[in-house]
């Protein structure tokens, strides 16, 4: 394996400590010294036990994972107040396994998980007090095809003083379900886990059991699987575009950034069958390559589509309207995104240069090279330039990959070395046009799947809206919803 892969596989007891405690002081004094926390959840590995892991990256772009054990109910020391970007993780350990952050200053569950489902009516928002202050509830029922989500806003006049996002009213049990059937036929519902990622999920899934089986994927499988992953980057940023240009009633960008996801995503169905690249990606490989006559498709439809994204993003930058309506509302600093943990295109509009494409590129992205982009304001108009970069990136790149020797090459079926590795514990973790995706496997002694953990960029990132909003008129709440674009689905998991 290639060791800057986005992948970390490591013996199940790997960065074992002797308690809760010490797992908690080790995490301090590496995110003190520069390590991101990228994850932290526990699972019960027994009817008293609790196991408890942290998955940090290093400042050069390390993966590593700590683990111990706790007691359910046990306490340790918060690491929320000194580190915010902790604080949706612990809340979610506590929620799920009883383990207590003791001193975290926002305790309360994340997803109404288990015998809390019928108390979310009894949710304790956060209020502010003050003679003027009101509050203005929307949700969790929308007036749109949108999944559930209920938003508090605590205003004094038109502007918002704290914004409280409360979500989980969709809790699937993805995780419990995704053990219940065997490892190597977990695609097809790993690619629906947050439907608008699908090839992200479905990479980091098939990462992960090819390294837990030994298998090895070709080059040439891994530059399909590259091509699948940047059309969908392409495809959800027009999305967001679209959105954007339409919630201000700039009806001409609206409509043909519109136009033209339909034209990437119908290339993407002519590719491999699905609009949503579903179906593409399976462990071992792909399931279709990209052959002279699919390539000679690909290279025309992104042609012309350059052209008509360029005259579009041209009369959206200049139009006064726009830039009115976006430069300064819903801004987030550097610090601020750094600090609470935010990541994916949302960070890098802040100026957080966070990609792990370019931070763990492995083979594919080492041979194959794509900038990375970020913008230096936060605020929406921010965004809004950072996704119309970050596809000029994508389209660059699949023109030097379409045009490669390389993928006339035969591809060989997707298959499975063998068996999946007893007692090993895999991270997997792949940069969707959201942020990264992760997820974790870990094997017990009988070589069977024992704990799945998912997560979504879009958990830390919700923190990052509530926050955006501050001092920002109501009315701007559906702007900066939008220029965020999270998952409720991916928090829901």
């Amino acid at each position: 394996m290639n060791a800057t892969e986005p992948l970390l596989d490591v013996a199940a007891d790997h960065g074992r400590l002797s308690s809760l405690r010490a797992l908690r002081e080790v995490c301090a004094t590496r995110l003190n010294a520069g390590d991101r926390l990228l994850a932290l959840f526990g699972r019960t590995a027994a009817a008293d036990q609790v196991r408890v892991t942290a998955v940090l990256q290093t400042a050069d772009g390390a993966l590593d994972i700590i683990r111990a054990d706790a007691m359910p109910g046990q306490s340790y020391p918060s690491l929320t107040p000194d580190h915010p970007s902790a604080h949706l993780f612990e809340r979610e350990l506590w929620e799920q396994t009883g383990v207590l952050p003791d001193g975290h200053p926002w305790l309360k569950p994340v997803r109404y998980e288990g015998e809390r489902q019928q108390r979310m009516d009894q949710h304790a928002f956060f209020s502010v007090r003050g003679q003027d202050v009101h509050e203005v509830g929307v949700g969790p029922i929308h007036a749109s095809v949108i999944e559930p989500g209920h938003f508090r806003f605590m205003c004094l006049g038109e502007t918002v003083h704290h914004l409280e996002i409360q979500l989980g009213y969709q809790h699937r049990g993805v995780e419990a379900l995704l053990l219940a059937r065997p490892p190597q036929a977990l695609t097809p519902l790993v690619e629906t886990i947050a439907g608008d990622t699908s090839v992200a999920y479905a990479w980091a899934y098939c990462a992960a059991l090819e390294s837990l089986t030994g298998t090895s994927v070709s080059p040439e499988a891994e530059l399909v699987r590259g091509v699948a992953l940047e059309l969908e980057r392409i495809a959800m940023h027009l999305v967001g575009l679209t959105g954007l240009a339409t919630d201000i009633a700039f009806l001409q960008g609206g409509a043909t950034y519109g136009r033209l996801r339909t034209a990437i995503i119908n290339a993407s169905m002519r590719a491999c069958g699905s609009r949503f690249g579903r179906g593409w990606l399976r462990p071992g490989g792909v399931r279709f390559g990209l052959d002279a006559a699919r390539r000679g498709d690909l290279i025309e439809t992104l042609t012309a589509f350059s052209r008509d994204l360029r005259q579009v993003n041209d009369l959206t930058l200049s139009a006064r309207s726009v830039r009115s309506r976006f430069q300064g509302v819903g801004a987030i600093s550097a610090a601020t995104a750094a600090d609470i943990g935010m990541v994916g295109f949302a960070a890098r509009a802040s100026g957080v240069a966070r990609d792990l494409r370019v931070e763990r590129p492995g083979r594919m992205h080492r041979d194959w090279p794509l900038a990375l982009r970020t913008e230096p304001d936060g605020d929406c108009w921010a965004r809004l330039r950072l996704r119309m970069t970050e596809i000029d990136e994508s389209l660059a790149w699949l023109g030097r990959v379409l045009s490669a020797p390389d993928l006339d090459r035969p591809l060989a079926p997707a298959t499975m070395a063998g068996p999946l590795a007893p007692e090993r514990l895999c991270v997997s973790l792949r940069e969707g046009w959201r942020g990264p995706v992760l997820q974790v496997y870990e094997t017990g002694a009988d070589a069977r799947l024992c704990h799945v953990k998912i997560q979504d960029p879009s958990m830390t990132n919700w923190f990052g809206l509530a926050l955006a909003l501050r001092d920002n008129q109501i009315s701007d709440f559906p702007l900066c919803n939008k220029s965020f674009d999270l998952s409720y689905c991916g928090n829901d998991l």
